[in-house]
């Protein structure tokens, strides 16, 4: 332990330079050396106390100003605890060494004071942080207490490296709780620091982390910078940060707003949360510093919070001295008049109050435990007394000018103040109670630049790009037309099964065709139902149903197609097979060998890979409505991990059907019995398939991220292919059954034009087949044999003069052409039944008995005939 200094009066009026220094700024030229409070009644005890702070006159040192502002406040204090008489029988004696805010010059003031001076019971002040550290650390050896009014520096609040040290002002920390407190408030849950790369500031920015963790509060950027921000303030803005908490000083901060009014990170979108002890008016003297025009600078200001300790309590409360904070306002002015003013007065003010209260603590301790000892017997090598002081002062509890006064670890828990940037000057519009925990907005004060508070990050706002009702109830009305189409020509097809020309072309493949369009029908209704309409569990089931429905629905149409098209490419163009019957059921077999091998590839690629619903996140967009959101648009897809791979068999398997189709509509190109053979329709339905499935496929694929345009072709392509392939299967049917009912119901001369151009040229189509016999000679003479037969055996001419004429245009004349083929045609029907499973080809008369008609001859049949057509 350092040794009891001397203490003689002349040698500490030499060490205190500063004393003449406040005697001449106070006024109170006293020749002696009681100190800065004036003298004590001659029936008192004056207790030395030691203040610390920078006292020159420099109008540069900023430091120095706080010093000297706070003279006026520390005399008041000690006037009125002198007045009270609450020390009798002592009074304090506070004597003063100016710092000058060197390090070196300060530590040699304080050792001076200690060698030279009287025994100081307390150090009072330590307003530069280096300065006041340095001290402090040193205290515990000298069972010195020291209470600061002005050092901020977070470093100060270590307790296992400066334990003896208080202050009457909250740290640089404290306002770290409060700013906790302020983003509850607002339900800021996200923010990001901006952080000037000097110890000060990174201090209180590792505070708050350790403050914001655990509080359900992201810190999403840290940002830290030492001469340029705005490569700083750009990453933030690209990280999505609104909530901004920036550590830096004034020079720094106009750089900062002119780097955010540049990246436009200012207005109703950003809230900037600074420290609030700049200067006023700070911006003026910085504005060159920026690089940037002032109305920028302070369009980007505006809005900004400002927090820092409050100076003065605005509470109309009295204090420990029986003043209002507002009345002891008044008597500083008062007493300041001209003079330098401080925001730390009330601090200092307050800090008196403390010494005050924790030596009168420390007197009846010492009544009470020890009456023997008094607080006068302290040196600097008494520990117990130092610690009856250090408890002592974590004891205070009093409300004064600032607040309540209060340590915890020997931090004061004091008041902080927010203040906004509103029109170019700073406002009020909260404070923070530490004691309390307790946050105060004021009301109608606070303005920010939106209707709202700011967000603390971009809303995103998943928006499902569906398809519009609208198109799908129009499109579904298309379909269920086309349905009803179907539905009439299977009406038709099955109504119809046993007339002639309807059991000619197969009426259960034409069932076939039409089941098959009808399913691609019913695809479309799956096809337009999304998220809007079904949950993401079902639409997933009708990912792979509509896949099945189209698949088979085409297998299923065009199948039947293609198998009756087979048939009569077997029968015309393949001599071998002239003998052999080809029935319905034997096509239906090879529709079902494709329906098939398209099960086993949908088994197959469910089993192995199934389809499942993926979400695709498409680049957000600004919210139509102008709110602070943004619309981040999301589509429904159908994919697995092989998609394209399950694609390629589905598509090489229906392209080689397709092929197939075209071929054997090109081999049968020349069969021209429209009763048996629709070649020439299928090659039709095949290229308008073809064409529109690549176009459709085409334009589906480009418009993949506007899902009511690809759904509107996609549909479109179904109900174009369907419709046109049903339409060119049974129209012609339907248009012959007609005009068949037309002609046997009028007897008119369109009826003979019909005959002749249409039943007649059937009639020589089928008799000029070249499996009717194996030479043309044989095949004219059959055809002869059934044209030249005599009718007058049969039928009597009612006009005798048509006796007379030649002979072959009696013949050729209406009546025994419309005779003729009523017997005709019945026969070569007769003869074509076996090839599709009717009556047998012996049989030796189409009619039910060879007698029933004495017209019907028998005809033997001399081949057997077999067809194929739609």
């Amino acid at each position: 332990m350092p040794p009891s200094p001397k203490r003689p009066r002349a040698a500490a009026a030499a060490a205190c330079p500063a004393m003449l220094l406040l005697l001449l700024c106070l006024g109170w030229a006293r020749g002696h050396s009681r100190g800065a409070a004036g003298l004590a009644p001659n029936a008192t005890t004056p207790i030395s106390i030691m203040g610390l702070m920078p006292l020159s006159q420099s109008e540069e040192d900023q430091k120095s100003k706080i010093g000297r502002g706070v003279l006026p406040a520390v005399q008041l204090a000690m006037d009125q605890i002198r007045n009270e008489s609450l020390l009798n029988p002592y009074s304090l004696d506070l004597r003063l060494y100016d710092t000058e805010c060197d390090n070196a010059k300060g530590l040699k003031a304080f050792y001076d004071a200690i060698k030279y001076g009287p025994n100081h019971l307390m150090v009072f002040g330590g307003v530069c942080a280096t300065v006041t550290s340095i001290i402090a650390e040193s205290l515990k050896g000298w069972n010195l207490v020291q209470l600061s009014f002005a050092a901020t520096t977070p470093e100060l609040a270590d307790k296992k490296k400066y334990p003896y040290f208080f202050r009457t002002v909250p740290s640089d920390n404290a306002v770290n709780p409060a700013i906790l407190k302020l983003l509850k408030y607002y339900q800021w849950k996200r923010v990001g620091t901006l952080t000037q790369d000097v110890q000060r500031f990174s201090e209180v920015r590792n505070d708050l982390t350790g403050v914001l963790y655990g509080e359900d509060i992201e810190i999403s950027d840290t940002e830290s910078f030492s001469n340029d921000p705005c490569t700083n303030v750009k990453k933030l803005k690209g990280n999505d940060v609104r909530i901004i908490l920036g550590q830096f000083d004034e020079q720094m901060a106009a750089k900062v707003f002119c780097c955010a009014y540049d990246e436009e990170m200012y207005g109703s979108k950003y809230q900037w949360i600074i420290p609030g002890w700049y200067e006023s008016s700070w911006w003026e003297s910085w504005i060159n510093s920026s690089h940037c025009l002032s109305k920028n600078l302070l369009t980007a200001m505006e809005g900004y919070i400002g927090v820092d300790f409050e100076p003065l309590s605005s509470k109309v409360i009295k204090t420990i001295s029986g003043r209002t904070p507002q009345q002891y306002e008044k008597e500083y002015n008062d007493k300041r008049g001209d003079g330098q003013s401080s925001k730390f007065h009330g601090y200092a003010y307050d800090g008196i109050w403390v010494i005050a209260k924790t030596l009168q603590r420390a007197m009846k301790y010492l009544n009470t435990t020890n009456k023997h000892q008094k607080i006068e017997d302290f040196n600097y090598t008494n520990h117990k007394l130092g610690k009856i002081f250090l408890d002592a002062m974590n004891e205070t509890n009093f409300f004064g000018v600032t607040g309540q006064v209060v340590f915890r670890n020997g931090e004061r828990m004091g008041t902080i103040k927010f203040t906004q940037f509103q029109d170019r000057k700073e406002v009020k519009v909260g404070e923070y109670n530490a004691v309390a925990d307790t946050l105060e907005i004021i009301n109608n004060t606070i303005r920010f630049q939106g209707l709202e508070p700011p967000k603390d990050k971009t809303i995103i706002q998943e928006q499902l790009r569906k398809i519009s009702l609208p198109l799908y109830s129009i499109l579904s009305a298309l379909t269920i037309l086309g349905m009803i189409m179907a539905s009439a020509f299977l009406f038709f097809n099955i109504k119809n099964r046993n007339q002639k020309l309807i059991k000619m072309s197969s009426p259960y493949m034409n069932n076939l065709i039409i089941l098959g369009g009808m399913l691609s029908y019913a695809s479309i209704f799956l096809f337009g139902l999304d998220g809007s309409f079904v949950s993401e569990k079902t639409f997933e089931t009708l990912c792979t149903v509509r896949t099945w429905i189209l698949t088979v629905g085409y297998t299923t149409a065009f199948g039947a197609m293609f198998a009756k098209t087979w048939r009569v490419h077997a029968i015309f163009k393949n001599v071998k097979m002239k003998k052999k019957i080809i029935k319905d059921q034997k096509l239906m077999v090879i529709v079902g060998g494709m329906l098939l091998i398209d099960l086993c590839i949908l088994i197959c690629w469910q089993v192995v890979d199934p389809l499942r619903r993926t979400v695709e996140k498409y680049n957000m967009e600004p919210d139509p409505a102008g709110r602070d959101i943004s619309i981040r648009p999301i589509l429904e897809h159908c994919e697995n991990t092989h998609m394209t791979i399950w694609l390629g068999i589905v598509y090489a398997y229906k392209g080689l059907l397709m092929l197939f189709g075209c071929f054997l509509a090109w081999e049968t190109r020349n069969v021209s019995i429209p009763a048996l053979n629709d070649s020439k329709y299928i090659g039709m339905s095949v290229y308008n398939v073809g064409i529109m499935c690549i176009i459709g496929a085409a334009v589906s694929f480009l418009t993949r991220d506007q899902p009511n345009v690809q759904f509107c072709i996609v549909a479109l392509v179904i109900i174009f292919c369907s419709t046109i392939t049903l339409c060119l299967v049974f129209v012609p049917k339907l248009d012959k059954d007609l005009e068949e009912v037309t002609m046997q119901l009028q007897d008119t001369p369109e009826k003979t034009t019909y005959i002749k151009q249409n039943h007649y040229q059937d009639l020589n189509d089928i008799l000029s087949i070249r499996n009717f016999t194996d030479s043309k000679d044989g095949e004219k003479a059959v055809l002869k044999n059934h044209l030249d037969q005599n009718p007058q055996a049969q039928w009597s001419t009612t006009e005798p003069s048509r006796t007379s004429k030649d002979p072959i245009e009696d013949i050729n004349s209406p009546e025994h052409i419309q005779r003729r083929l009523s017997l005709q045609l019945p026969i070569l029907h007769h003869a074509y039944l076996p090839s599709i499973g009717g009556v047998d080809a012996s049989c030796a008369s189409p009619c039910v008995s060879p007698s029933a008609s004495p017209r019907h001859r028998h005809v033997p049949p001399s081949f057997r005939v077999m067809v194929s057509g739609l």
